[in-house]
């Protein structure tokens, strides 16, 4: 039935399309001519919403705030007495010297107050810090004293 229904209306099924194909032409043309006769308004709107977008994108990326918040477990010694963990601090090879420094750095010593306390000069108390980070595989004070916590080596 569909068949003979298409046949039926073979010709209005063309005049449509030969129509919506003539409309299409049209709205192009009429298009075409109010870009080349508004041309410079057509431009100027352009660049308007590009500088439009381009300023809420920059706004939302320096308004974006920059301080990223971790929650990081602490590790508490909640025995009555500390003893060192020898085990890891044989396992990491570090000295009695490199031991003393990480202990001052955890007590939130600077590098010059711990040479001070140590009787050493301030760049053997460097070369003792960088050798900790090094043997703790860490970059900073704050990790180096954090991992010390965590595997025991000091209170």
């Amino acid at each position: 039935m569909a068949p003979n229904l298409l046949a039926k209306n073979k010709l209005t099924i063309l005049y449509g399309l030969c129509l919506a194909v003539l409309l299409l032409l049209l709205k192009w043309l009429e298009l075409k001519l109010v870009i080349v006769n508004n041309a410079y308004e057509v431009y100027m709107g352009a660049i308007a919403v590009f500088f439009t977008a381009l300023g809420i994108w920059l706004a939302l990326k320096l308004t974006k705030p920059k301080t990223v918040i971790v929650e990081k477990q602490v590790y508490v010694n909640n025995g009555p007495e500390f003893t060192v963990n020898q085990a890891e601090v044989e396992k990491l090879g570090l000295s009695k010297r490199e031991l003393d420094v990480l202990q001052l750095m955890a007590e939130g010593l600077s590098n010059q107050e711990i040479s001070e306390r140590l009787f050493v000069s301030l760049n053997t108390i460097k070369t003792h810090s960088a050798r900790v980070f090094e043997k703790m595989e860490v970059k900073r004070r704050t990790q180096a004293v954090e991992m010390g916590k965590r595997l025991s080596i000091i209170p």
